[in-house]
């Protein structure tokens, strides 16, 4: 009888080749994916947390503005109300001492700050010129020139909306209502929408103030 020998037929070096390459395109493809994902979530991330923080310093301020009062010395509650600049007077840490309060925007590091200022013993207090502490309060903050982080309101808002929102530098005895606008983005070059948070303040201690 006659046997049948089966030979076993080995990989040739050109098919060797063919499949290191296919494995090598697929680890490169799954890689690439592996990164793409990893900078995705980490961009989301990231995006998450600067927001998360502008938002709370928004509320923070709303807060610090809502209990505006007249300064130690006497002047008036508010001492300047620009687009990007708002001086204010409040007893910011409840020590019974009223602070001049000043919140802006750094454009060149794109940075929401505040700066604080004691006032001097004396009769009358005074304050020196200048933030004697400043802290920053958000980071990645894209507003541009033509978009105030603050804008300001008579009381006839929201029934007069001529007038209003003011012209600024406003008329300190005309606010009576302000709009905190931080737009948000950790890379505006690359990332595709601005993550906006607005909010508005009543200031509740100048209505009826003389």
């Amino acid at each position: 009888m006659k046997k049948i020998r089966l030979r076993r037929k080995g990989m040739t070096l050109i098919e060797m080749l063919v499949a290191i390459a296919v494995m090598i395109i697929v680890t490169e493809g799954f890689t690439y994916m592996l990164v793409r994902s990893w900078d995705s979530n980490k961009s989301i991330i990231e995006m998450g947390l600067a927001s998360t923080t502008a938002s709370r310093a928004v509320n923070r301020t709303i807060i610090q503005l809502r209990a505006i009062k007249q300064a130690d010395n006497g002047d008036y509650p508010i001492e300047e109300a620009d687009d990007f600049d708002l001086t204010i007077y409040t007893d910011i840490d409840d020590d019974g001492v009223t602070e001049r309060v000043h919140y802006y925007l750094d454009l060149a590091t794109d940075t929401f700050k505040r700066g604080v200022t004691d006032p001097n013993a004396g009769t009358p207090v005074t304050y020196p010129a200048g933030d004697t502490t400043t802290t920053t309060l958000a980071q990645f903050i894209t507003n541009e020139s033509t978009e105030p982080v603050f804008s300001y309101y008579n009381d006839d808002y929201p029934g007069d909306t001529t007038n209003n929102p003011l012209a600024t530098p406003a008329s300190l005895g005309n606010i009576q209502l302000i709009k905190m606008w931080l737009k948000v983005n950790i890379d505006p070059v690359h990332a595709p929408e601005n993550i906006n948070i607005e909010s508005f303040v009543d200031l509740r201690n100048l209505h009826g103030y003389e």
